[in-house]
């Protein structure tokens, strides 16, 4: 008997399977033979094209081979296994229960490879788990929380877990996998995305600015301030104020930026505020242009050991994109709306 050259003569690298095929159909009462070498999915392939084809020209047909090699093969195959796989009759070629056992399993293999090659087009594999997001409540709650909406209706295999913190989480240690800041000056150690670039401007309440003319620069300064305090010297609104207005002239200061736009709300004095807060506000008026000079770069930031990540690349292009669309009110040329209405909304 010669050795079996499994797979000869089909196209494709060959997917070794073992397998134990029913003793039923043996062609001799002799020992089954051991095979030299396992079964090959073009084994496989080929028993399934002549039980589907009936005909062995047909299988070859089908195969893109030709007749003589299809006839071969099935000898070989036969022959290492020791069972008969087909008998032949004047209707064709039809399957004995080994060759109708191989058939099946043959074609529980090309459904599996099918639905992986879907997969992997994208059509079925979703990146799943759990994404540990660091960021501040200014940009949570005026800015991303529409976004994190959004991403979470359209990837519901994954879970947010949003850390809040105006001090810088540590990817390096896992603290988190991305963060979200507002800096000029991210780590180096880190890699990200820019998708637009924060605005500041002057804001007053509304109902102590009625009318439609902007207040001199001399009333501004007479008037009384609320500021962030110290530990935010690293913003370029909190050092331009601490150089321009006298410090007995700034009357409120606390340590969140959403606090100071509920402080200019109430009219304890007027104060810097990001565009993409105070812009979204009825109850706030913008009292003079924002200054690039105050603005302050967004940053979508990752550890360059994860931004390989499914869920964080998928993240990552997802909250770009999204930000890119509500660049307008992140850079202050867009009076009066809200992230949640530029970005349509509570999901569907």
């Amino acid at each position: 008997m010669p050795e079996p050259r499994t797979g000869a003569g089909l196209a494709g690298d060959a997917l070794e399977c073992d397998i134990t095929l029913a003793e039923s159909g043996a062609m001799t009462s002799a020992p089954r033979p051991s095979l030299a070498k396992p079964l090959a999915w073009d084994d496989f392939r080929l028993i399934k094209a002549i039980a589907d084809k009936r005909a062995l020209p047909a299988a070859a047909a089908a195969l893109g081979i030709n007749h003589s090699t299809v006839f071969r093969r099935l000898g070989q195959i036969e022959d290492a296994l020791g069972v008969r796989l087909f008998e032949r009759h004047r209707s064709g070629y039809v399957a004995t229960p080994a060759g109708e056992e191989m058939v099946q399993l043959a074609g529980r293999v090309d459904d599996d490879i099918h639905a992986f090659t879907r997969r992997l087009a994208g059509q079925e594999i979703k990146p799943a788990g759990e994404l540990r997001i660091a960021t501040n409540d200014t940009l949570l709650v005026d800015l991303l929380t529409p976004v994190f909406a959004k991403f979470l209706a359209q990837c519901p295999d994954i879970q947010l877990d949003v850390l809040i913190g105006n001090q810088a989480a540590n990817l390096s240690k896992r603290d988190a996998d991305i963060a979200i800041r507002a800096t000029d000056n991210p780590p180096e150690t880190l890699i990200g995305r820019k998708p637009a670039r924060i605005a500041w401007a002057l804001y007053g309440r509304s109902a102590d600015f009625p009318g439609p003319e902007l207040p001199s620069s001399e009333d501004l300064w007479r008037r009384k301030w609320v500021s962030l305090g110290e530990q935010f010297t690293m913003l370029s609104a909190v050092r331009y104020l601490a150089r321009h207005v006298a410090p007995e002239r700034v009357v409120y200061k606390l340590n969140t930026v959403l606090g100071l736009a509920e402080a200019v709300e109430a009219g304890i004095g007027v104060g810097f505020l990001p565009c993409f807060i105070g812009d979204a506000r009825p109850g706030l008026t913008r009292l003079a242009p924002p200054d690039p000079d105050l603005s302050a770069d967004l940053w979508l930031l990752t550890h360059p050991d994860l931004r390989h990540t499914p869920r964080v690349r998928l993240f990552l292009d997802f909250a770009a994109g999204e930000l890119a669309r509500l660049k307008p009110l992140v850079e202050g040329d867009r009076i009066g709306s809200s992230a949640r209405e530029m970005a349509g909304g509570s999901p569907a």
